[in-house]
């Protein structure tokens, strides 16, 4: 006897980078507007922290989003759990150290690609997959970007030219979507408070080579972003959303 998806008139949602930072507050948030939630990322302890604040339907499937066969497998996890899947927040995704550009080393440049670029790729693809083929048709994906994929910070080469790629894959995405209604759009996030974000009131280096305190937003602000993006109806889209501080170095950075 085959175990039967736990179906139920909510939507289903994937979040990857769900056990911290933009990627838990996201999560909790799609819970609260009537989303299923399924939570991936590398650490299981910090996955069941997040589920703890979530309490209708959520399951934890430990994941690294640069091996293809854990993120099939997280797929094929949440549809049969759910029975389908209708929207994923690609969020997981890391940082390079700083270091001048003639300095950076060919590991240190991989494995940033790894995660933001082949990752988020291999996460989209095996969603795309589900979205074409479930009944009704379709889903939407959300990228998260960033500020650097407008503009760059110094010394953050392997960062920028990563987020500029999920740029590209996501108007690929969104093109390729068209006819199996799988919308796609970006989402590019300034200065959310965070633990990743944590050093910014310390300062941070701008395009003159000075240090600089940069201000912060409350992570809700892109929790609500993304609850927009994730809830459009059926005959919209949101391509792109920049949320970010008002007062940081963006217009005009550098």
């Amino acid at each position: 006897m085959t175990d039967q998806p736990e179906l139920t008139n909510r939507q289903v949602a994937v979040v990857t980078g769900a056990g911290s930072g933009i990627g838990r507050a996201v999560a909790q948030g799609l819970a609260k507007a009537d989303f299923d939630i399924v939570l991936a990322g590398r650490r299981a302890d910090a996955l069941d922290e997040t589920a703890a604040a979530i309490t209708d339907a959520c399951m934890a499937v430990p994941t690294d989003v640069t091996d293809e066969s854990a993120v099939t497998t997280l797929f094929d996890r949440t549809v049969q759990r759910f029975g389908r899947v209708d929207v994923l927040f690609n969020n997981a995704g890391v940082s390079s150290f700083a270091a001048p550009f003639d300095e950076i080393t060919l590991d240190d440049w991989q494995a940033v690609m790894d995660v933001n670029v082949s990752g988020m790729f291999l996460c989209a693809r095996e969603a795309f997959r589900r979205m074409r083929a479930q009944q009704p048709v379709g889903g939407t994906i959300i990228n998260n970007g960033s500020i650097s994929a407008h503009v760059p910070r110094p010394d953050a080469a392997p960062y920028t030219v990563s987020k500029h790629a999920v740029t590209g894959l996501t108007k690929q995405i969104a093109l390729d979507g068209r006819p199996h209604k799988v919308r796609c759009g970006q989402i590019d996030i300034g200065n959310a408070a965070s633990a990743m974000t944590a050093g910014m009131a310390a300062g941070m280096l701008q395009a003159d080579r000075s240090t600089r305190p940069e201000p912060t937003m409350d992570v809700q602000s892109v929790v609500r972003a993304v609850v927009l993006m994730a809830t459009m109806p059926d005959d919209a889209a949101v391509f792109d959303l920049t949320v970010a501080a008002p007062d940081m170095p963006f217009v005009g950075r550098g």
